[in-house]
C-alpha cells in the first residue's frame, strides 16, 4: 500500500468498491471463513501482538503502518489481528495497479480488502465508516539498504493526514518488527552499486531514484530467515483541526505526530525483540 495518487477512479470503479460483484463477495466469505479457522495455527506461531485495546470499537479508524523488506508480514498480520479482535475487514490502500488488474487476480485482491490508494477511494470508505490501512512510505519503505532496518521513508507524504482530518478519522499507528530481519541488505544507500542500478531499479520495482538492494536470507541463500514477528497498535491520534490553526500547518502536525508515534512503537518493539531469546524462531 503506497501513496494516494491524484488521478480519480471512474464512477463504475467507485461503485465496485461499495457494491462488489457476487463472485467477490463469495471469495470474501471463503477467505474469512478460512482465516477464522486458523486461530490455533496462528497462536502456535507465537506472534507477539499488543495494543489491541487501543483500537476504537466502532472500527472507524485509519491504521498507519511501516513496510518491511519482507513485505508480507505487515500486510497479512495487521488486518488479521484487527479482524480477529473487532470482526471487521480492513481495507488496505494499495497502488493504482489494483484498479488496472483484471480477472481472478483483481477479484482476489478486492476480496482481501485492498483498494486503489486514491483520495476519492479513501473518502468513500471513510464516509462508510470502514477500517482503513495505509503505508505512507509505499514501496520505498520496502527497499531497505544496509543499516536502514525499521526506518521510515515517507518523503514528506501527508495525504493520509489530510484525508483523516477531512473526515475526523482517528489515526492508529501500527508497527511491525521482525520483517526487516528476514532478509539482510549487503549494500548501502548511495554506494556505487546503489547509484549504478537506479535506472534498472526503477524499471524493476517502480520507485524512482532508488537502486536495487542486494540481500541475503538464511546463510548465503535467499531463503527467508525464520524470525518471530512483533506487532503493536499504538494510541489513537485525534485529527480534528483546532479553530485557530491553519489547515496546512495542522496537516503537517498530524503527519509528524503519526510518524513520531510509529517510530516510538518501532523503537520499543526492537528493544523488546533484542531481549527475546526466541527472536530467531517463528
Amino acid at each position: 500500500a503506497g501513496g494516494m495518487a491524484p488521478t480519480p477512479l471512474p464512477a463504475e470503479d467507485i461503485d465496485r468498491l461499495t457494491n462488489p460483484p457476487p463472485r467477490v463477495e463469495a471469495l470474501r466469505r471463503a477467505i474469512f471463513t478460512i482465516a477464522d479457522g486458523l486461530t490455533t495455527a496462528v497462536d502456535l506461531s507465537r506472534i507477539y501482538v499488543d495494543g489491541l485495546e487501543n483500537l476504537p470499537g466502532n472500527g472507524r479508524f485509519l491504521l498507519v503502518g511501516n513496510h518491511t523488506s519482507a513485505g508480507w508480514p505487515e500486510i497479512v498480520l495487521t488486518p488479521y489481528f484487527v479482524h480477529r479482535h473487532l470482526g471487521v475487514r480492513v481495507r488496505g490502500l494499495a497502488t493504482q495497479s489494483v484498479a488496472q488488474m483484471k480477472g481472478f487476480g483483481r477479484d482476489l485482491i478486492e476480496a482481501l480488502g485492498a483498494v486503489p490508494g486514491q483520495p476519492d477511494v479513501g473518502a468513500e470508505l471513510m464516509r462508510r465508516d470502514e477500517t482503513i490501512l495505509v503505508f505512507p512510505g509505499g514501496g520505498r519503505d520496502m527497499l531497505k539498504f544496509k543499516g536502514e532496518e525499521y526506518q521510515l521513508h515517507w518523503e514528506g507524504r501527508s495525504g493520509f493526514a489530510r484525508l483523516a482530518i477531512a473526515h475526523d478519522y482517528p489515526i492508529v499507528p501500527v508497527g511491525l518488527v521482525g520483517g526487516d530481519d528476514v532478509f539482510r541488505s549487503l549494500v548501502a544507500r548511495n554506494s556505487a552499486w546503489e547509484r549504478m542500478t537506479r535506472t534498472f531499479g526503477q524499471r524493476l520495482h517502480g520507485v524512482s531514484g532508488v537502486g536495487v538492494p542486494v540481500s541475503r536470507g538464511l546463510g548465503p541463500t535467499l531463503l527467508p530467515q525464520p524470525q518471530r514477528m512483533y506487532l503493536r497498535f499504538g494510541q489513537p491520534i485525534s485529527t480534528p483541526r483546532p479553530a485557530r490553526v491553519k489547515a496546512e500547518k495542522w496537516e503537517a502536525t498530524v503527519r509528524q505526530r503519526a510518524q513520531a508515534a510509529l517510530e516510538a512503537v518501532l523503537a520499543d518493539l526492537q528493544e523488546l525483540r533484542h531481549g527475546d531469546p526466541f527472536r530467531n524462531l517463528n
